[in-house]
Parts: C-alpha cells; sequence; structure tokens
C-alpha cells in the first residue's frame, strides 16, 4: 500500500492511498488547486484513479472531486445525505468500499458540516475537518450545516476506533507531525473533556479568534453545484 500527503504549500490535506499491486488509487479531500499535480502524478505511477472522496463539503477550498471525474472517470464519493451535486456514488455508515485490496469504511460524524464523514483503512483514520491533531482540536462549527452539540456527540464515535491508527487531518500548519488516535486522546483537549458545556465553551472561544472564512463566497457554491467559477480570485 502506498500512502501520501500531497499537497506541498498551504494547510489542506490531500492524501493518497493506492493498491500498488492492482495499480488502483483513492485521492481524500484533493484541493483543486492541486488539481493538474494529482493528475501528473498518477500519470507517473501509472495508477487508475478509482475513487475520489470529499469527507465533507468544503468552505474554504474547492474540491477537485467532480473535476477529476470528469477527467478520470472515477466515482466521485461523498455521505449519503450531502447537498454536494455531481456525486456519483455515496456512502453509508459502516460502508466499506474496497481501492483494491485497501478496505475504507465511513463513519458519519456531523458537527462541523452535517455530511461529515470518517474514512478509516487499516492503518489511517482520515478525519477531515472533524478533528485536528494534538491542540489544535478541531474544526470550528459556525459554517453551513455546523452544530455544536452534533460534533459533540459525535466525538464520541472515536471511542471504539482502534488507537494505532495514523490521525490523517484536513488542515494542519506546515510541518506538524501526524500522530495516532492514541497520542490524541491525551494530547487533543477535545478528547479528555467530560460535558458538552466544556466542548462548547472551547469552540466558542476558538472561534471568536478566527475571524471569517475568506474563500466560503467562491468554494462553498462551487462545491453546492459543482461548478468551476470564470474567476477563483485566490488563482489569479
Amino acid at each position: 500500500m502506498d500512502f501520501e500527503q500531497l499537497n506541498q504549500t498551504g494547510w489542506a490535506k490531500t492524501y493518497l492511498l493506492a493498491d500498488l499491486e492492482k495499480k488502483v488509487a483513492a485521492l481524500i479531500d484533493p484541493v483543486f488547486d492541486f488539481m493538474e499535480d494529482y493528475l501528473t502524478l498518477l500519470k507517473d505511477r501509472g495508477l487508475s484513479l478509482q475513487v475520489a472522496f470529499a469527507t465533507h463539503t468544503h468552505a474554504d477550498h474547492i474540491t477537485a472531486c467532480y473535476s477529476l471525474r470528469e477527467k478520470t472517470g472515477c466515482e466521485y464519493v461523498m455521505w449519503r445525505d450531502t447537498a454536494c451535486l455531481g456525486v456519483s456514488r455515496y456512502i453509508d455508515e459502516d460502508e466499506v468500499l474496497m481501492i483494491g485490496s485497501i478496505p475504507i469504511k465511513a463513519h458519519h460524524v456531523p458537527g462541523h458540516t452535517n455530511d461529515h464523514v470518517l474514512l478509516e483503512s487499516p492503518m489511517h483514520l482520515f478525519t477531515g475537518d472533524f478533528l485536528f491533531t494534538g491542540e489544535g482540536g478541531a474544526g470550528r462549527d459556525d459554517l453551513p450545516s455546523g452544530r455544536l452539540h452534533a460534533h459533540w456527540e459525535s466525538l464520541q464515535k472515536l471511542v471504539s476506533l482502534d488507537g494505532d491508527l495514523l490521525v490523517c487531518t484536513g488542515h494542519e500548519p506546515p510541518g506538524t507531525e501526524f500522530q495516532t488516535l492514541d497520542w490524541n486522546r491525551k494530547n487533543n483537549p477535545l478528547l479528555s473533556m467530560n460535558s458538552y458545556a466544556e466542548y462548547e465553551a472551547w469552540q466558542l472561544k476558538v472561534t471568536a479568534g478566527l475571524g471569517s472564512v475568506s474563500k466560503i463566497k467562491t468554494a462553498l457554491p462551487a462545491n453546492l453545484f459543482a461548478e468551476i467559477p470564470d474567476e477563483i480570485p485566490w488563482m489569479n
């Protein structure tokens, strides 16, 4: 199995999972800005893109999932009740998709968005914006379809998961070393909280210091309607 974080700049993370024997691959949370890089990498390695996953409806970048589907014929996969158009396959709770010989299981974890899922492979847990590394805590819950209490309840889904899974998040500061779920159980403050009141206070404090999401007016409609705008301000 080949595993790699692909994006060389920025905080958004995209992951490659590949069965090298069968020459098939999945991309998890691909970013439109880097789509040509992904296509070049797949061609250079002789890999066929089988699946492009979006862990949730992104508000801070345009997903490359539907564009990759158009160019490669791969499946664009999201949670069954997502509002996003262009999805070709909807995934259900505990459903397993096979990438060659690699199983990927979905766990629905509403909170950051209503359509958020964790994706579990035999060695990795792809958490999107649901859980970050250590003091990073988790993604904000004040964006469209976000719900504080739902996120708090969804954190309980982590209790039954293998502590040796490597937590692969959707965003981290450059240079952040990814850690296991057990490490995060000790070092992520959200995973040692005992009440919703603690979680709510943490979220409100952190969110107050974040400000607005600068790309949301372009990224969110693009992701919902599966349309690339004629002008993408940050790419000009």
